[in-house]
């Protein structure tokens, strides 16, 4: 069985930062979490209340991760993590396509 059918439910669209960031949420049978979304060029902050993993599908950002000053460039085929109750800021240089997985 692929993994679409799989889905069970798709809520409505996220959006933050006027529209800078927006993205859907998908909730699969197994009541694992992803979000799919579109980034715009701009300077964000997001605060995690559960583990992430970012996937860069496409696009070009500049991450600050937890506990660190510096920067770190992403783009299309990369990933991050950031755990549970972390800040990270986020550098968007242009328009970024990103899949999040919640991790439990």
């Amino acid at each position: 069985m692929s993994e679409f059918n799989q889905v069970t439910v798709v809520r409505e669209a996220n959006i933050f930062f006027n529209g800078g960031v927006t993205s859907r949420t998908v909730i699969f049978a197994d009541h694992s979490k992803k979000t799919l979304g579109i980034m715009q060029p701009g300077d964000y902050e997001f605060n995690t209340s559960s583990g992430e993993l970012m996937e860069i599908l496409a696009g070009d950002l500049d991450v600050q991760l937890p506990g660190t000053d510096a920067w770190q460039t992403f783009t299309g085929g990369q990933a991050f993590t950031v755990g549970a109750g972390e800040r990270f800021g986020l550098r968007v240089r242009s328009v970024t396509d990103y899949c999040c997985s919640f991790l439990p």
